[in-house]
């Protein structure tokens, strides 16, 4: 039903900046729950930033301050904007949604409950 593409991944030094966006595919309303989650070698998937369908934004502590996402609904598409970036944020990026509304605190600490995956971006922030 929903069919997510990610794109701007890649390599930069602690400090720097990058933009991860995610184009949804889907015929339906574009407003539905969508998110970033993230995963590194030996630890589980982490909510990063989750917009509810009224578009509000929950954040992961360690990424407030540093990252902002939003979601330009006319095209579909999230958008996650990582400034500061540091060495623990590198990761898989993962681009997800969902068509239910739980609220996007809930969301950012379940990301079993979320639906439809990406197949992920990598992020990778040198010292």
């Amino acid at each position: 039903q929903v069919q997510l593409q990610e794109s701007g991944g890649g390599s930069v030094q602690a400090g720097g900046s990058l933009r991860l966006s995610c184009k949804a595919l889907t015929s339906k309303s574009p407003y539905f729950t969508m998110g970033w989650f993230r995963q590194s070698p030996g630890k589980e998937r982490e909510g990063v930033a989750v917009i509810d369908p009224d578009g509000s934004v929950r954040y992961t502590d360690p990424v407030k301050g540093r990252f902002t996402a939003s979601k330009d609904n006319a095209e579909k598409t999230l958008y996650l904007q990582m400034d500061a970036l540091k060495p623990e944020d590198t990761a898989m990026y993962y681009c997800a949604a969902d068509l239910r509304n739980y609220g996007a605190m809930y969301y950012l600490g379940r990301p079993q409950d979320m639906n439809f995956w990406g197949t992920g971006t990598l992020v990778t922030i040198s010292p």
